[in-house]
C-alpha cells in the first residue's frame, strides 16, 4: 500500500512539473511572438557619382559625368495570424557626355516600383495571401542618340498586378508567393505609342491612306498565373544581397510565353556614409518589341521579343534609416 501510494504521489509530483515547464515554455513562445509583432520599417537612400575629365588626350573619348540615385523603403507588418509586407523602391540616372555645343544627356536608370502582399497564416511556414503591385517611371524615353523618337513617358509603361495565392515563407529572409489567379493591366498613356502597339497593347488601325479610322488601345488586359520569389540575406560582412524574381504567364494568349523579371542588388557597405553597389535587371516579355538587325548589315530591318539587361555599378554616399 505504501508503495503504490509513494507511487502515485511521484506520478502527481513529476505530472504537475511537466505541466509547470509547458506552461512556462507557452508563456515564454508567446511573449516571443508578441515581441515580433508590430511594424518594422526600413529604408536606404544611395547616391553615386562617376565623372571623366579629359584634356589633350590622343587616345580620344569624351568628357561625362553621371549620377544615380536611389531609394528603397519597406513596412512589414505582423499580428497573430496576419501578415503584411509593403516594399517601395525609385530609382533615377542620367548622363552627361561631351563637351561645348556637343553636349548630350541620356537616361541611365528611371522606375517606380510598389507592391503590397497581405498573408493570413495557414501554419508556421505558409499564408493564404494577396499581392498588388504596380510599375512604371517618370520621364521620358528616347531612342538615343536619337533624342527625338520618344519610345517611353510616365504611365507608358504602367503595370498593375493583382494576385491570389499561397506564400511561403520559411523565414523573414525568403518567401516565395504562387498565384493561380492573377490580373496583369498593362496601360500605355501616350498615344502616340498606343496607335503604334507598343508594349502589347492593340495598335491604331489605318485605312488605305494611312489615316487612323481606330485609335490604338491604351489598356492591356491580362489573366493568367504567377510567381515571385524574394529573398534578402547579408552574404558577408558588410556585404547585402536582395534580389526578386518574377514569372507571369497570360492563360488566355501563348501561355508558354512566360514574362520574366529579374532585379539584384549588390550593397557593399565602405563605412557609415560611403557605399559601393551594384545592381543589374533582366527583362523578358514576349508583348515588348524591340527593334532588331536581322542580317547583320547595320540596318533595323525588323521587330520582335528579346532579353533586356540593365547593370548599374556606383560608388557613393547611403544613408540607412
Amino acid at each position: 500500500m505504501k508503495k503504490i501510494t509513494f507511487i502515485l504521489i511521484l506520478v502527481f509530483i513529476t505530472s504537475y512539473t511537466f505541466a509547470q515547464v509547458v506552461e512556462v515554455e507557452e508563456n515564454l513562445k508567446k511573449k516571443v511572438e508578441i515581441k515580433d509583432e508590430g511594424w518594422k520599417t526600413k529604408g536606404a537612400i544611395s547616391l553615386n557619382i562617376a565623372q571623366t575629365s579629359l584634356t589633350n588626350w590622343a587616345a580620344g573619348g569624351l568628357n561625362s559625368f553621371s549620377l544615380n540615385g536611389f531609394i528603397s523603403y519597406s513596412a512589414k507588418y505582423k499580428k497573430g495570424n496576419n501578415s503584411w509586407d509593403n516594399n517601395f523602391d525609385m530609382g533615377y540616372g542620367i548622363l552627361r557626355q561631351g563637351t561645348k555645343d556637343a553636349i548630350t544627356f541620356q537616361k541611365t536608370d528611371d522606375k517606380i516600383d510598389f507592391s503590397s502582399k497581405f498573408g493570413r497564416k495557414i501554419n508556421d511556414k505558409l499564408y493564404y495571401a494577396a499581392l498588388l503591385s504596380f510599375k512604371t517611371q517618370m520621364t521620358e524615353g528616347y531612342d538615343y542618340p536619337n533624342d527625338s523618337v520618344i519610345i517611353s513617358s510616365l504611365f507608358a509603361p504602367a503595370y498593375f498586378v493583382g494576385a491570389l495565392g499561397i506564400d511561403y515563407k520559411p523565414s523573414e529572409k525568403f518567401s516565395a508567393f504562387i498565384a493561380p489567379f492573377t490580373s496583369k493591366t498593362t496601360f500605355v498613356n501616350n498615344q502616340t505609342l498606343a496607335n503604334a502597339g507598343a508594349f502589347g497593347v492593340d495598335a491604331a488601325v489605318l485605312d488605305a491612306n494611312g489615316n487612323i479610322t481606330t485609335p490604338g488601345a491604351n489598356i492591356r488586359n491580362e489573366f493568367g498565373g504567377y510567381v515571385k520569389f524574394m529573398y534578402e540575406n547579408d552574404i558577408m560582412k558588410n556585404i547585402k544581397l536582395n534580389t526578386k524574381l518574377d514569372f507571369f504567364s497570360n492563360y488566355l494568349e501563348t501561355p508558354q510565353n512566360i514574362d520574366i523579371n529579374w532585379e539584384v542588388l549588390i550593397s557593399m557597405k565602405v563605412n557609415k556614409f560611403i557605399s559601393a553597389s551594384i545592381s543589374t535587371q533582366l527583362i523578358y516579355d514576349d508583348d515588348v518589341k524591340i527593334a532588331v538587325d536581322r542580317n547583320d548589315d547595320g540596318i533595323m530591318d525588323g521587330t520582335g521579343p528579346r532579353i533586356q539587361f540593365k547593370e548599374l555599378i556606383g560608388v557613393g554616399f547611403s544613408f540607412q534609416f
